[in-house]
C-alpha cells in the first residue's frame, strides 16, 4: 500500500464517519480510529523480519492530501485561493529564527516557494502555481492545516 492509498483510505473515513478501520496484510497493518467528530488518529505497523515490528503514528488528522489547488475565491473572484496539498504542520518559514518565504504584499512567481508543511515527520515545500501578489496569509505559523484547506490568498493581476 503506498501513501497515497492511505491518504485516500484516511479521506474515506473522515468523510463515512465510521469510528475505526483496520487493515491487514503481510509486511504491515493500519488502524485508524476517529477520536472526535473530524479527527482520526493513524497507526501503521511495518513488520520487520527478524525484527519487532515499528510504530509509526502521526498527529490527529482529518483528510487526505493531493495536489496543489488553486482556486478563485467564492466572495471576490479576482483573488485565487493557495490550498494546502495535504494534511500536516504548516510552517511559514524554513526555521523559527529563519525570514518567512512570502509576506503580504509581496510578488510573487510561479514556481516560488511559498510555506513548508511536515506530514509524518517529511517537510514538503509548497511552491506557487500562480503568479501574482500575496493578500493574506490564511494560516497562523505552525497551525495543523488539512487537505484543500485555503493558505494564501493571491492577487494574479
Amino acid at each position: 500500500m503506498n501513501l497515497q492509498e492511505i491518504q485516500d483510505l484516511i479521506k474515506f473515513v473522515s468523510k463515512s464517519g465510521v469510528s475505526e478501520v483496520e487493515i491487514e496484510r503481510k509486511d504491515f497493518k493500519i488502524i485508524i480510529k476517529s477520536e472526535q467528530k473530524g479527527k482520526e488518529q493513524i497507526i501503521v505497523q511495518a513488520a520487520i523480519p527478524a525484527a519487532a515490528p515499528a510504530a509509526i503514528s502521526a498527529a490527529p488528522v482529518a483528510a487526505a492530501p493531493a495536489a496543489p489547488e488553486s482556486v478563485p475565491v467564492n466572495d471576490d473572484a479576482k483573488y485565487i485561493t493557495v490550498k494546502s496539498p495535504m494534511i500536516g504542520t504548516f510552517y511559514r518559514s524554513a526555521g523559527p529564527d529563519k525570514d518567512s518565504f512570502v509576506n503580504v504584499g509581496q510578488t510573487i512567481g510561479k514556481g516560488d516557494t511559498l510555506c513548508i508543511i511536515e506530514a509524518m515527520k517529511l517537510f514538503n515545500e509548497i511552491e506557487s502555481e500562480v503568479s501574482g501578489k500575496i493578500v493574506k496569509v490564511l494560516v497562523d505559523d505552525a497551525s495543523p492545516v488539512e487537505y484543500d484547506q485555503p493558505l494564501f490568498l493571491v492577487d494574479p493581476a
